[in-house]
């Protein structure tokens, strides 16, 4: 996997903070959040098959992708049926997780347990914070993210920078003691192309795992892997932050296309 081309530099940096996409990276409910999201749509009158989510939208979240279907349909997208739309499909997905409770992936404790001491957490999501909030309610690694970010604070939806930079900032509010935390100590972890985008033009690093798209639609990302089971958070940081020359970094990549 080759680094992007406006990637930073890798040399000198430390990793300092972690911050997690949410659904798809820790929640696995994609398949529910696009049926209610098409239901959404259709009730609007616009029609999204999972095809064209995957496809054609493949570098947009659901915001994005419901502005560029209303614009395509009526020549601009009209604010009170895209504000709709978003308020449907989160109440739709709030009636679905009544009776069937989002899940998390398997591995997610693990590895957040191993992440938890070492370095600062945070949750980026276009989500509902309300969504959020009651998937982790309860649960073990509830707890270990300092600070968490939703559609409900910040409006623009990836591949826009917006809610890396937002995380950022907040992160830096409930520290704000020198050294601050800067872009360039963060790793991202997303499953979306939209997400990458959106992280690299924060100045962020990215792990993304191919839980959603295939690992061929990752190749953005500074690093892909499967899943983050069984990942040693000191290796990443080895990998990601501590680099020996960058064909070191390139041959990492190259490996993790065959892990």
């Amino acid at each position: 996997m080759r680094l992007a081309a406006y990637s930073i530099d890798v040399t000198g940096e430390s990793l300092r903070a972690i911050i997690f996409d949410f659904n798809g990276v820790i929640a696995d409910d994609e398949t529910p959040h696009l049926q209610c999201f098409q239901q959404a749509l259709n009730e609007a009158g616009l029609a999204l098959s999972k095809e064209e989510y995957y496809g054609t939208y493949l570098g947009m979240d659901e915001r994005t992708c419901a502005a560029a279907l209303l614009t395509r349909r009526d020549g601009r997208c009209d604010p009170s049926i895209h504000a709709c739309i978003a308020e449907r499909k989160a109440a739709l997905f709030h009636d679905h997780t009544a009776t069937h409770p989002a899940s998390l992936f398997p591995w997610v404790t693990g590895f957040v347990k191993r992440v938890a001491g070492p370095y600062r957490l945070a949750i980026a999501s276009g989500g509902k914070r309300e969504q959020i909030r009651s998937a982790l309610a309860g649960h073990p690694i509830e707890p270990a993210f300092e600070v968490i970010v939703s559609a409900d604070e910040c409006g623009t939806g990836k591949p826009d920078p917006a809610i890396y930079e937002y995380t950022l900032r907040q992160l830096n509010a409930k520290r704000p003691k020198p050294p601050l935390l800067r872009a360039n100590e963060c790793l991202v972890i997303e499953d979306s192309r939209a997400g990458i985008q959106a992280a690299l033009r924060a100045g962020m690093r990215i792990l993304a795992v191919a839980t959603t798209y295939p690992a061929s639609e990752l190749t953005d990302a500074h690093l892909v892997l499967p899943t983050l089971d069984g990942v040693d958070p000191a290796d990443l940081a080895r990998r990601l932050f501590q680099p020996r020359s960058t064909e070191d970094c390139a041959g990492w990549g190259k490996q993790s296309r065959q892990d």
